[in-house]
Parts: C-alpha cells; structure tokens; sequence
C-alpha cells in the first residue's frame, strides 16, 4: 500500500494520541514526507540494496553509477549482472563478498524468485523469501517492505539510526536492543514505518 497523504495524516494523529515522546518529535521534524520509491523494478531495488551496504552513501552512489554505466542501463536487471564478469565488476568498485551477493541474487532471479509478486504477501513471508538470498539480511529487508512495498508496520530493530534517535529521545543510557525497541515500539502500531521515519528524521533537526 501506497503511503497517501490522508493515511499518513491518520498515522500522525496516531502517534500523537500514543506516545508523548513521539508527539514531541512530530513537532520537532515538521509534516510528514514519507515516501515509497516504485522504479526500476524489484531486483534493481535488492540489486542497489546490496551495493549500499557497509559504506557512506557517497562512496555507494560512485559504486552504483559505474554498475550502471558498465551494463548500459539505469535500473540493472538479472540478465545484465549475469552478463559482466567478475573483474568488471571490480573494476566498479565493487568487493568480491558484494559480487557474490549479486551473482545469488541473479541466479535466484533467473531461476524464478517470485520478485514480482512479494507484495501478495504478508510481512514475514517477504522478510523470509529476501533473507534467503546471501547479502540479505533483516535490515535491507525492512528496507525494501518499507520504501519499495509501502508496509506502514515494520519496525527496523536493526537500523543504527533508529537505535540511536531512540536512545537520544527515550533517554536511554545505551542503544537499545531489539526486544527494548519492540516494547517501546508497541503502541505506535500499526503505523511503526511512520514512527521510524521521525525517528531517522530527527536526528537531522538542529538541537539548540
């Protein structure tokens, strides 16, 4: 599901009347502009995903541009990765660990993974089917129920900036961990994708 302006209207109001905290950071970000990115197709999505991982943003964006140059198209498919070798790929930046990640996902997709209909399913069958694909784990698979399929529920335990802005907001001495989060987490449902957008949001608002 799409997050439209009404449902994220309602999904505010929600965490406003549920948690004090998160009202508070609901001021302090402003309105909500959540939004689910929908080109490219599913594995371009995964594919990006993957190269993302474990680096600045900066360094991925570099990384990814040269994938796309190097198969001649914005939004790689299965194919396309398959087709370039491995040194190739090197030669792009990417790590061997990151190329073996990608020929998987390829090899999954030629095969037949059922990219194109994840969102028939619920949240945990989509979390199940991506993890068994190597180089994907809980995070990016939240990721990708959040920003590609819309899902408003997840909860992104393993996101280090989640974690942080919560311990910051909650006035936690440690970061918390994931069972702390889920309790913490219980009454924003069932819009806890919404909450976790303020929760990374906030941590760009200038504290005075």
């Amino acid at each position: 599901m799409k997050p439209d302006p009404k449902t994220l209207e309602r999904a505010v109001l929600h965490l406003r009347d549920a948690d004090p905290v998160m009202a508070r950071l609901i001021d302090s970000v402003g309105r909500c502009r959540y939004t689910v990115s929908r080109g490219g197709g599913p594995f371009a999505s995964l594919a990006e995903a993957i190269v993302y991982q474990q680096i600045t943003g900066k360094a991925a964006e570099t990384i990814y541009g040269r994938v796309q140059a190097l198969i001649g198209r914005q939004h790689p498919r299965a194919q396309d990765l398959a087709a370039v070798g491995d040194a190739e790929l090197r030669a792009a930046g990417l790590s061997r660990q990151k190329i073996g990640y990608l020929r998987d996902l390829s090899t999954r997709a030629l095969a037949g993974m059922p990219l194109t209909r994840l969102a028939r399913h619920d949240d945990e069958r989509v979390a199940a089917i991506l993890t068994e694909v190597k180089g994907i784990g809980r995070w990016t698979a939240h990721m990708y129920l959040m920003f590609r399929l819309g899902r408003l529920d997840v909860m992104p335990v393993d996101d280090y900036g989640v974690r942080k802005s919560m311990q910051k907001a909650y006035r936690f001495r440690v970061l918390p961990k994931p069972d702390r989060m889920l309790r913490v987490a219980a009454p924003w449902r069932p819009y806890r994708s919404v909450a976790a957008w303020y929760l990374w949001r906030s941590l760009e608002v200038p504290t005075s």
